[in-house]
């Protein structure tokens, strides 16, 4: 044990001293677990946020942006076809990540402070019918924020390139 946290210490050494921005456990909120060190960057979102602010408006700025990810994961997390996904996950830091994340591709002035999208799903294991269904619960929570068919459509296509990255078995 002492070999690996002795070659992690280096490591970040190493990082930091070339200027990239590591960080231990970001910006986390009460409640959230730590996570080991990674590189914090917009990139790792996983998509080009829209230009202008049409978009965030659109979804009603921040406040809206949190509902609909809240009622989101509030249905996924009821749904028995969803459900298991999250039974280890910390849903504290899920919720304030993906918030984060719809944030900036939608264009507000919001960073994102997650992992990439490669390795936040790693390890779950998430076959093509749990990305379709969380689809659904992200779009009943867009239905019941009032975002134009158009415009939802607009932003699931900006998101569905990730699906290589999330989708893994």
């Amino acid at each position: 044990m002492i070999g690996r946290s002795l070659f992690m210490a280096v490591l970040v050494g190493s990082v930091l001293a070339a200027g990239a921005a590591v960080a231990q456990d970001p910006a986390h909120g009460p409640g959230e677990e730590a996570v080991d060190a990674y590189a914090v960057a917009d990139a790792n979102a996983g998509a080009t946020p829209f230009t202008g602010t049409a978009m965030f408006e659109a979804f009603h700025g921040r406040a809206g942006i949190d509902r609909m990810v809240d009622s989101m994961l509030d249905g996924a997390k009821a749904d028995p076809r969803t459900a298991g996904i999250f039974v280890a996950t910390d849903m504290v830091r899920l919720r304030r990540t993906l918030k984060e994340q719809f944030c900036y591709v939608l264009g507000g002035d919001c960073g994102y402070t997650g992992r990439s999208m490669v390795d936040a799903h790693d390890d779950l294991g998430l076959q093509p019918a749990d990305m379709g269904a969380l689809i659904e619960h992200l779009q009943n929570a867009m239905d019941a924020e009032n975002i134009p068919f158009r415009t939802q459509n607009r932003f699931l296509a900006r998101l569905a390139p990730m699906r290589r990255d999330i989708v893994t078995r």
